[in-house]
């Protein structure tokens, strides 16, 4: 019973030490993840720079990031703030030179974008062609435009449809006939129907016997024997 009791005590102790959300420089990540992959989660911070900080600090980078200590967290967060701290290299920082300090640091979460887009207005307002290309919405670093990047203007050929024949319906310049409305007087019929006759006129017979003679003579007659008969 005393070891069961111990091992409740221990089990207890540990849950309560577990953090099941564990925030690092205003980001909320979950106790549940490794600890290489949840320092990951921060904008700024990739898996190299990660496994950097945790090798710096000694902790085992497979283990759950809620078994973090109040100082762990501290720790981690003042190497990320300052990465000189902990003597990395100026090339691993995101952000060397920097055009109005002149230092090397390295930035994270909103202080990213907040940069990038400062340094877009800057490349504006300087009227060069890095800054035409943005703001034109083209692309800046010589990538080729001929066949990408199709989302904004019209590039190139634009793709259209079959080509239909002048006259036929749906043709552009060809203006359909409703059903049921004769065409007006002087209008050609549509295509692949026949033009209707003429009122009060017969139509041309279809047999196969010729016409009369348009001459004054009439045809010879046939007589009862079969001879012909000639009229003068």
């Amino acid at each position: 019973m005393v070891f069961i009791g111990v091992i409740l005590k221990v089990a207890y102790l540990t849950a309560k030490e577990f953090q099941h959300i564990v925030r690092i420089v205003g980001n909320d990540i979950h106790g549940e993840k490794k600890m290489i992959v949840g320092l990951t989660q921060i904008r700024g911070i990739g898996y190299t720079f990660a496994n950097a900080i945790l090798e710096s600090l000694k902790i085992n980078a497979n283990s759950n990031i809620g078994n973090l200590t109040e100082s762990q967290v501290q720790s981690i967060e003042k190497i990320i703030k300052d990465p000189n701290s902990a003597n990395f290299p100026l090339w691993f920082l995101n952000r060397r030179k920097d055009i109005e300090t002149g230092k090397t640091m390295h930035l994270i979460t909103s202080d990213i974008a907040l940069t990038v887009r400062n340094d877009i207005e800057r490349e504006k307002s300087v009227n060069s062609w890095r800054g035409y290309r943005h703001m034109y919405g083209l692309k800046v670093r010589g990538q080729r435009t001929r066949t990408t990047g199709r989302k904004g203007g019209a590039v190139g050929v634009q793709k259209g449809g079959k080509v239909l024949p002048a006259g036929a319906p749906g043709a552009p310049g060809a203006e359909a006939t409703p059903e049921g409305v004769t065409p007006t007087e002087g209008t050609a019929p549509e295509t692949g129907k026949a033009a209707a006759p003429a009122s009060g006129k017969a139509a041309a017979p279809a047999s196969g016997k010729a016409a009369a003679p348009a001459s004054g003579k009439e045809a010879p007659k046939e007589t009862k024997g079969g001879a012909k008969k000639s009229v003068n």
